[in-house]
């Protein structure tokens, strides 16, 4: 049996799932995709349906990988070229080329190409969960500072993020409501604004029809900023469980982490759902079998 790991050796958790793979007894190998295309060679017949994939020391017929897991995606290395035309027509051909090949493998993707693509929309995210009929906050997406302006005056509090992802969240404060800074900042990206939610951070880590979760005890207002963050197993109602597994699939993915905000009256508010997160602290401080759940999944 084959598997690969999207990624490489320098991420700890890509091989710390490698390590667990190998001693199941699994051929595992990593497929960095940042090698390509000056040391990873990739091959596609397309009359025939059949790909290869080769490095140094490998080569993998696409249909005898079993399965991938999809830590992290680093897209193309390619070299710099002094002309910026045949620089555009290199990386266009090496992504697209990249691409067919994440698509046409037949292995089972842990997670898919098109749970990467969706998660990168992630106002299209927010819209899917609420649509399924799970609460979510209420939110604005926007580069017009007079829509800023109003979605603030319509909250006692608002927190802002990222609308891609990459920083942390922030309370949004009254010197960044200044015109001036607001128009300047706006006229370079988007901005997502939120209601603060007053209540407690809940993860659940879903891992096929698994659903682990815990409570996030942390005086952050974005836990991940928060070491001493104190993480407490919870058992999550079953309407709630079952909330979980159709993120999971409307999302398109085999494994997240759905992260929520529960109110002090009891309700649950989805926050975001990850289609590749850290996981390796949250396994040793709750005790859940979340790497061997992971195999599991892989070696099916």
């Amino acid at each position: 049996m084959n598997v690969l790991i999207l990624g490489n050796s320098s991420d700890i958790h890509a091989s710390h799932l490698k390590q667990a793979l190998t001693q199941a007894g699994v051929t595992v190998d990593y497929l960095d995709t940042s090698l390509f295309p000056t040391q990873l060679r990739i091959s596609w017949e397309p009359n025939n349906q059949v790909g290869y994939l080769k490095d140094k020391e490998h080569q993998w017929e696409l249909k005898d990988i079993h399965s991938v897991f999809w830590r992290s995606f680093t897209g193309v290395g390619i070299p710099s070229l002094k002309d910026s035309q045949q620089n555009r027509i290199a990386f266009n051909d090496s992504m697209s080329l990249l691409r067919t090949m994440i698509k046409a493998c037949p292995a089972r993707w842990v997670n898919s190409w098109q749970a990467y693509e969706f998660h990168k929309e992630k106002p299209l995210q927010l819209c899917t969960v609420g649509q399924l009929g799970i609460t979510i906050g209420q939110t604005i997406i926007t580069n017009d500072p007079d829509q800023v302006i109003q979605f603030a005056q319509s909250h006692k509090k608002v927190i802002s993020k990222p609308v891609y992802g990459g920083a942390h969240t922030k309370v949004l404060t009254d010197s960044q409501l200044n015109l001036k800074r607001l128009h300047l900042a706006l006229s370079l990206s988007p901005v997502t604004l939120q209601e603060y939610i007053a209540g407690t951070n809940i993860r659940s880590y879903v891992i096929g029809n698994s659903i682990y979760s815990a409570e996030i005890r942390s005086e952050s207002l974005d836990f991940r900023q928060d070491a001493e963050a104190e993480l407490i197993p919870v058992e999550l109602p079953e309407a709630m469980q079952q909330q979980c597994l159709a993120i999971t699939k409307a999302l398109y993915l085999e494994w997240t982490a759905i992260d929520w905000r529960q109110t002090p009256s009891g309700e649950y508010v989805f926050l975001e759902a990850n289609p590749s997160p850290m996981f390796i602290h949250f396994e040793k401080q709750t005790g859940f079998p979340i790497t061997k759940e992971l195999v599991k999944l892989l070696i099916s």
